[in-house]
């Protein structure tokens, strides 16, 4: 990369932390318990809004992963998502009745949060309907995840997001507050993925799975994006530019070789795809705070007026991160 890229690269890093200071002031500490955070914690940054059904399994879920501390900005929930998190001894949550585009969706405000809060820890970003898996996740804790990352001297760690689903419709297996949502939503697309390099970011690109195959035949290249990098040890100078996506500087998003598999890396396991989904969707769709003029939710409305089903006969049911691996998926790449 040449000097004047870089120093582009390096202006735009500075506005996004200077977006996040302004937009700080939309937040309003409803429980502020981050007085507790110890120098070593794992944290767990998040947005969410109406999710009060996904919280107990969700925080559940990454306390047994050995998070020691959620910090969560709760966009004006109206199902008493707020009040529930309020009462977490190990979450601190902020209210926020501003306009969640505008925060960048989010983005402004966990940036921020994580200039704050975040600095020399290992910070992992995800939303309340995504669950990380990582090699030997079923023997080892994340921290020595984070331990083998911190003695390779890697700062980021990846995971592409697949979506999860239901074999049927969506709407036959009502979920209840604390299952897990893998009971139901069991299946997901084992190939029908692409990849291309970003090369402002130096990041990956990948699209695919069912979002694609069903909500956008004719035009694959609208698809929603699936590559993330939600483990990070942060540094206050650091900045996500979109969602997860990719980050400045530039070199944390070099989680990949050229051909992607090598590195170690993980997968979030995505289950937006429950009875809870239509609406949802349909809720999303009205509030239009979502990227693209809401083009995703545009197409999720029109094609779940006929109810469709995600699986197909190409479709694979879950069984563990070994699987995923050997489908290649995801990686252990040289941690052994």
């Amino acid at each position: 990369m040449g000097a004047w890229q870089s120093y582009k690269l390096r202006v735009k890093r500075q506005r996004w932390r200077g977006r996040a200071w302004r937009k700080h002031r939309e937040l309003k500490a409803v429980a502020d318990r981050t007085a507790q955070i110890r120098s070593s914690d794992l944290l767990l940054f998040s947005t969410q809004r109406n999710e009060r059904i996904r919280l107990p399994y969700f925080l559940d879920y990454y306390r047994n992963m050995g998070i020691a501390h959620f910090l969560i900005v709760d966009n004006d929930s109206t199902d008493g998502a707020l009040d529930y998190l309020a009462d977490q001894p190990d979450v601190s949550v902020w209210h926020s009745t501003a306009s969640y585009k505008r925060a960048r969706f989010g983005v402004d405000w966990l940036n921020w949060l994580q200039m704050q809060h975040g600095h020399g820890h290992w910070c992992l970003v995800v939303d309340p309907d995504e669950f990380l898996i990582y090699p030997f996740c079923d023997t080892r804790p994340l921290r020595a995840l984070t331990d083998w990352l911190d003695a390779s001297s890697i700062r980021s760690f990846s995971a592409m997001l697949l979506d999860m689903y239901p074999k049927g419709r969506l709407d036959d297996q009502p979920y209840r507050a604390g299952q897990d949502p893998m009971e139901i939503a069991a299946w997901f697309d084992s190939g029908n993925y692409s990849l291309k390099r970003n090369f402002e970011y130096g990041n990956l690109w990948i699209q695919g799975g069912p979002r694609r195959r069903v909500f956008f035949p004719d035009e694959p290249h609208r698809a929603p994006a699936l590559n993330k990098i939600p483990l990070v040890k942060w540094d206050r100078k650091y900045a996500y530019v979109s969602s997860t996506h990719m980050l400045l500087p530039r070199g944390l998003n070099q989680v990949y070789d050229e051909w992607g598999g090598e590195k170690a890396s993980g997968i979030l396991l995505h289950a937006k795809f429950l009875d809870t989904f239509n609406a949802k969707a349909r809720e999303e769709l009205d509030r239009k705070q979502h990227y693209a003029a809401s083009v995703e939710y545009k197409a999720y409305a029109s094609r779940l007026r006929d109810d469709p089903e995600l699986w197909c006969t190409w479709s694979e049911k879950y069984i563990n991160w070994r699987q995923l691996e050997i489908l290649g998926l995801m990686s252990k790449g040289n941690w052994a």
